[in-house]
């Protein structure tokens, strides 16, 4: 087979192992990919998200859910519907009561706002009374109207400073279910918001509230979803416009959405005590980047060892090659090139010695009677001389000489850079050393002897005219009566 054909093969045989170990691995990698995939979002809507948000509302419960309570309680203490009731005689039992409560709670204030003097009671003693024509005393009058026992607004606080609070406004009614006036506490926005904060540091998701009606109603200092701000409703926000029809009010679940090329899982709580749904939004990226940072990993892996594995193949098959083609052109009995690995050999040292107008010979080598030997003492005895005879006349050419068997017990020596007078010598040498060594085979010793052709090369010389020279030569050499080395000349 031509050595383009061969490299052919050889390349599209890589190229098709390269094709099934990338795809055979990709497969694989993918397929464990979308496993991990699909088993991640399990448990991130069934599992993860769900556990987050009971953990968060259990927080609200401590944090937020707690101030109304407490202002629940105030509502109801007898203590203060009692001394209402009694005129509000002294003031400091009020201011006392409301110290007690911020400072055992550990609320930012607490208040009472009595229907019957419009007194602004607080910790710290009366704070002013309110008016229905102050805009700041608006919410007061707001509560007493309302049907609703509560409601948790932000506003400033005149009592600190303006701060803006969070407060827990709770309706206090008689025995008899009469309007008294509204009592409660106040956390600072800014300590909500560092709580939020706290909670998406914790729990590694973005946590904010809605109202029913589908506005932000608190969030962390970044603000909500990709940045949204307390107030704004989800219809304006990406991917979440669609949301309210999805919560019936009031609903809770776990639900996805798209925003750009980024998906969300999403669990809504709604929180009764706040009339607040509690949002806990957890990006995919985020929670696929472990795994997508395997399969980038797995698949670099998989990569380098398909390398390795090709590489390692093509050495295999680079070596399996180089044996074929030894085994091609090798006789495997003596070790030397055959006829085919002879004429690669020889056309190179022809070419080389035209162009460098150096001499070159060639000696073709015969044993004589050999068929007699293979009859006389059998066909591995035959082997046992050839092998032995191929080795001694390695053994007494140079390095750069080219030795071939040429068939059955012929052998060719192609002598680089040697003229013929030098050529004959060396064949006479060749021809004494053969007549006085033997071969031992078993428990005999086999003595041969030889005939050799010589010739050599003139200019316009072919690998096959030299060879048939040096072939005539050798039939006269026989024809002669053997043993003995005759030269064909150039010119002939």
């Amino acid at each position: 087979m031509p050595q383009r054909s061969l490299n052919h093969a050889k390349l599209s045989l890589l190229l098709l192992l390269f094709l099934l170990l990338i795809c055979g691995f990709l497969a694989t990698s993918l397929a464990s990919y979308y496993a991990s995939r699909d088993a991640i979002h399990a448990s991130i809507v069934e599992t993860e998200l769900p556990l987050t948000s009971d953990t968060v509302y259990s927080e609200i419960q401590k944090d937020l859910v707690r101030p109304v309570l407490i202002s629940s309680m105030m509502s109801r203490d007898t203590f203060v519907r009692d001394w209402v009731m009694n005129g509000e005689r002294d003031v400091d039992q009020m201011t006392r009561y409301l110290r007690e409560v911020q400072e055992h709670y550990g609320t930012f204030t607490s208040f009472f706002i009595s229907e019957k003097t419009h007194t602004y009671y607080q910790a710290k003693g009366v704070l002013k009374t309110v008016r229905e024509d102050e805009p700041r005393d608006v919410w007061y009058f707001r509560v007493r109207d309302m049907a609703e026992p509560y409601e948790i607004n932000v506003d400033v606080d005149m009592a600190n400073q303006d701060r803006l609070t969070f407060f827990i406004n709770y309706r206090v009614l008689d025995y008899e279910g009469n309007f008294l006036g509204a009592t409660g506490v106040g956390l600072t926005v800014d300590a909500v918001v560092k709580l939020i904060d706290e909670y998406q540091r914790k729990y590694e998701r973005n946590v904010y509230f809605v109202d029913t009606e589908g506005k932000i109603t608190l969030t962390g200092a970044e603000g909500g979803p990709f940045g949204a701000r307390t107030g704004q409703s989800l219809r304006d926000i990406d991917g979440l416009e669609n949301l309210l029809s999805k919560l019936p009010k009031p609903q809770s679940g776990t639900y996805e959405y798209q925003e750009h090329d980024r998906g969300h899982f999403l669990n809504v709580r709604f929180i009764p005590e706040l009339d607040w749904y509690l949002f806990v939004d957890k990006q995919d990226s985020s929670a696929l980047a472990g795994i997508r940072q395997s399969l980038y990993l797995n698949m670099l892996i998989c990569l380098l060892i398909t390398l390795v594995v090709l590489a390692l193949v093509g050495l295999l098959v680079r070596r399996y090659q180089q044996d074929i083609e030894a085994l091609a052109t090798t006789d495997m009995l003596t070790g030397l090139p055959n006829r085919r690995g002879f004429d690669l050999l020889a056309g190179q040292a022809l070419r080389e010695a035209q162009r460098n107008q150096e001499p070159l010979s060639a000696l073709l080598i015969d044993i004589d009677h050999f068929k007699a030997l293979n009859d006389s003492h059998g066909h591995l005895a035959g082997d046992q001389v050839l092998s032995s005879f191929a080795s001694r006349l390695r053994d007494s050419l140079r390095q750069s000489d080219i030795l071939c068997r040429w068939g059955g017990e012929e052998f060719i020596v192609l002598l680089k850079n040697t003229d013929h007078h030098a050529a004959y010598q060396l064949a006479e040498k060749l021809r004494q050393r053969i007549n006085d060594s033997s071969f031992r085979f078993a428990e005999a010793e086999l003595k041969v002897e030889t005939s050799l052709g010589l010739t050599e090369l003139r200019a316009d010389d072919t690998l096959h005219s030299l060879i048939s020279r040096a072939d005539h030569a050798l039939y006269r050499a026989k024809q002669s009566g053997r043993n003995r080395v005759c030269v064909e000349p150039a010119g002939h």
